[in-house]
């Protein structure tokens, strides 16, 4: 489980999140939905390390993981597929994936079976079963998302961070990508999903919040939040 308690983070002088509190029980699925500025994204690199909070606890099983680096957030378990994809260009798609593997291979996580956790991955997404050998960076834009997440899955995390996965990509491929996050949820992958798409992120989560400025401003069961006649107002496109 991952609980997080008056979360502050910002940039330099501005302050962007303004005391978060929010949990994603092990097993589930939660989205935090909202405007483009609202701090979905901060959000997602101040649990994963890229930047240090201002205050505030994150816990994850229990543990404060608040201001680690992001190598040792990882070893904790975090696993971050963040915005913009980021794989390493010039390395293979089979090397990208092993990487995500990185601190099983180095003993600060349980090693478990490897090569079985990239044939997992190749069978998620075909796609890169076909593109093995290929380098990273002469993937298409659809294909290098989802090559992040599988890089993100091969660390076996206990929370799995999913930042606008759906950016940038074809209406088929976003229907792709969302396949998969269902598959994943059945299987109890335990995810954070920031997504573009509000309805199709309710329309997959087991719970919802909604960020505006920096605050929590509705939370509930994503079903729920989905009919709030003032949530589809400001966030889903009703009125």
């Amino acid at each position: 489980m991952l609980e997080v308690q008056d979360l502050h983070a910002g940039y330099g002088l501005v302050e962007v999140l303004h005391g978060l509190t929010f949990q994603v029980p092990k097993g589930q699925v939660v989205t935090l939905i909202g405007s483009n500025g609202a701090g979905k994204t901060t959000t997602m690199r101040a649990l994963s390390g890229m930047i240090r909070p201002r205050s505030g606890s994150i816990r994850l099983n229990g543990k404060d993981i608040a201001g680690l680096e992001s190598h040792d957030v990882a070893r904790e378990g975090l696993a971050h597929s963040p915005e913009g994809r980021r794989v390493f260009p010039t390395l293979t798609v089979e090397d990208n994936l092993t990487l995500g593997a990185f601190p099983r291979l180095t003993g600060s996580r349980p090693k478990g079976d490897i090569s079985a956790d990239r044939d997992r991955a190749f069978a998620l997404f075909p796609r890169l079963k076909e593109r093995r050998s290929q380098l990273a960076g002469t993937l298409s834009g659809g294909e290098q998302q989802m090559l992040a997440m599988g890089r993100a899955l091969m660390l076996k995390p206990e929370i799995l961070l999913l930042d606008e996965p759906s950016m940038g990509l074809a209406p088929k491929l976003v229907e792709e990508v969302f396949r998969i996050i269902r598959q994943l949820k059945e299987e109890k992958v335990t995810m954070l999903l920031v997504e573009q798409f509000a309805m199709a992120a309710l329309g997959v989560a087991d719970h919802a919040y909604v960020l505006e400025n920096g605050r929590i401003r509705f939370q509930g069961p994503a079903a729920q939040l989905k009919n709030d006649p003032a949530v589809k107002a400001a966030y889903l496109g009703g009125h």
